[in-house]
Order: structure tokens, then C-alpha cells, then sequence
């Protein structure tokens, strides 16, 4: 069986990622020893990971933060910044939202400019 209408039906549903695993797919050959089921699913878990990834791309972009690419792991904890690691850990594992908490982060949450303030005269 040529596999290459397979895919070209695959892109033209716009599954471009079904597409790509399983064409990758094809050419390994460890692949080859697994079952239906479990190679079908990795094919469906290529193409939702990707439309999740997708989406995630695009709220980001609409977003439009002003650091877009900020994530938990680049914080800097400076003694200075009194930073407590332990709680940002604790935060970053989202339990507060699956407990409905709230959380008030207040002070300067990046690094910022000093701010000159100039008085009228």
C-alpha cells in the first residue's frame, strides 16, 4: 500500500499532524512491533497535542504580553528580591485555581526601569 494518498487525504482534512506521525511512523521500524490501537493512538496524540499547542500559541499572541515569553524558570530569586522559591513552586502547580483561592501578587513583579519623576519648577 503506497502510503502517500493516506496522507495527502490526511492534509486535505487539515490533520497535518496525523499526517506527519504517520508518515514517521512508516519509517521507524520499532514502531512497526506495536499494535493498532496503540499506534492509532499515538497518531491521535500527535495531532491533539499539536492543535493544543496551537491554541496555546494563539491565546498567547492575542494576549499580547508585554513578555511573552516569561515562564516560571526564568525567575531570578536575588536575595534582594525576597522572592520565597518554595511558595512560586507551590503556585506554579495551579492547585489554588483547583482550589478556588485567589492569589494577589503585589510589588514589581519584573525588572523594571527606575522612574525619574521630574517637578514642575
Amino acid at each position: 500500500m503506497n502510503p502517500d494518498p493516506t496522507v495527502e487525504r490526511l492534509r486535505a482534512m487539515r490533520l497535518s499532524a496525523m499526517a506527519d506521525a504517520y508518515f514517521a511512523q512508516r519509517q521507524d521500524s520499532k514502531v512497526a512491533a506495536l499494535g493498532f490501537d496503540e499506534r492509532f493512538a499515538m497518531i491521535v496524540d500527535a495531532e491533539h497535542l499539536y492543535r493544543d499547542n496551537r491554541k496555546l500559541a494563539r491565546r498567547l499572541k492575542e494576549a499580547k504580553l508585554r513578555i511573552g515569553q516569561a515562564c516560571v524558570e526564568d525567575i531570578e530569586y536575588a536575595p534582594k528580591r525576597e522572592i520565597d522559591k518554595a511558595q512560586v513552586r507551590q503556585l506554579a502547580t495551579c492547585r489554588w485555581i483547583e482550589e478556588h483561592h485567589n492569589v494577589l501578587i503585589t510589588g514589581a513583579t519584573c525588572r523594571c526601569r527606575t522612574l525619574t519623576i521630574q517637578r514642575e519648577a
